[in-house]
């Protein structure tokens, strides 16, 4: 009597991070890199995704293009949405109302969402991204009030996201005013932007991209 071999198991690139729910990376090649998801969250805290937030919570809609100068922010916001996720904006400000809008497109779809959080980063002097440290912060906060939901089995890089968070947070609005972007702001005299994102959970709204605009 023969018997059928038995189905190997999916193998996925290990820098997908797809067996998780919720997984993160940095920039335009991470956005590319990880696997596509049903949600993406893009978090440039100083300053795309907060002046996004700022401005569709005063009523305006805001196009891809105006993300940021370099295209950074906009190119990441488009391929995760040519991937097949709907993408949202997020930041300090409204990292609770993105999780819960999360929880409510769980309900929706009827089953488990898949999350992919990306942090922008900054492109130094040579085009390379960079680490910057807001957006980890971003990032992070946004990935623990996922958890605090119940949205919680993430990859370790999402893990250590939040816990980079979840540690600092009595000193996140300090680190941030003090990180090498908020320094580059503050010399370019655009304080007002620093000020701004250091603000945790004071909006309600989570800017969507709906085709090339970003509406409530």
């Amino acid at each position: 009597m023969s018997t059928a071999a038995a189905t190997p198991p999916p193998v996925h690139p290990p820098l997908a991070q797809t067996k998780y729910q919720v997984r993160f990376d940095w920039g335009v090649a991470g956005a590319g890199r990880v696997e596509a998801a049903d949600v993406a969250v893009v978090v440039d805290v100083l300053h795309a995704t907060t002046s996004v937030e700022r401005r569709v919570s005063g009523g305006e809609t805001v196009a891809v293009a105006e993300l940021d100068d370099r295209g950074e922010t906009a190119q990441i916001a488009t391929l995760l949405a040519d991937a097949g996720a709907t993408v949202v904006a997020g930041c300090l400000r409204n990292r609770s109302a993105v999780a819960d809008w999360i929880i409510a497109k769980q309900a929706e779809l009827g089953r488990r969402t898949s999350i992919v959080v990306i942090a922008v980063g900054e492109l130094d002097d040579t085009a390379e991204t960079r680490f910057a440290v807001e957006d980890l912060f971003g990032a992070g906060a946004v990935i623990e009030a996922l958890g605090l939901r119940g949205i919680d089995f993430t990859s370790p890089e999402a893990a250590a996201a939040a816990a980079a968070y979840e540690g600092l947070r009595n000193g996140v609005g300090h680190l941030l005013s003090a990180s090498a972007t908020a320094q580059q702001l503050a010399q370019a005299g655009a304080t007002q932007h620093v000020q701004a994102a250091r603000e945790v959970d004071v909006s309600s709204v989570v800017p969507v991209l709906d085709g090339a605009l970003f509406r409530a």
